[in-house]
């Protein structure tokens, strides 16, 4: 996550920060309604983060929000899948 705001920031001034802005208010949302994002496998939730081409995958467990990835939604699917508890 910190390596895309960096991108994004060079590419132009402010966009770094609107990227993390754009991650936080998503994180947001899942604090507020975590069983609202549909399932993507496993149990394992999905929240497109707004204005990027990312996606927080996380799940829900008992009294805590397990966030596995900040995923760009085009680049190495699935690498974040050993990050999962068995």
């Amino acid at each position: 996550m910190i390596e895309s705001a960096r991108f994004y920031e060079e590419r132009a001034a402010g966009l770094g920060g609107d990227f993390l802005g754009a991650v936080e208010e998503a994180t947001q949302r899942i604090r507020q309604f975590p069983d609202a994002a549909t399932i993507e496998r496993s149990g394992i939730r999905k929240r497109l983060v707004s204005g990027f081409p990312f996606t927080i995958l996380y799940e829900r467990q008992q009294d805590v929000i397990f966030i596995a990835a900040v995923m760009h939604q085009h680049r190495k699917p699935g690498y974040w899948e050993n990050r999962l508890r068995s």
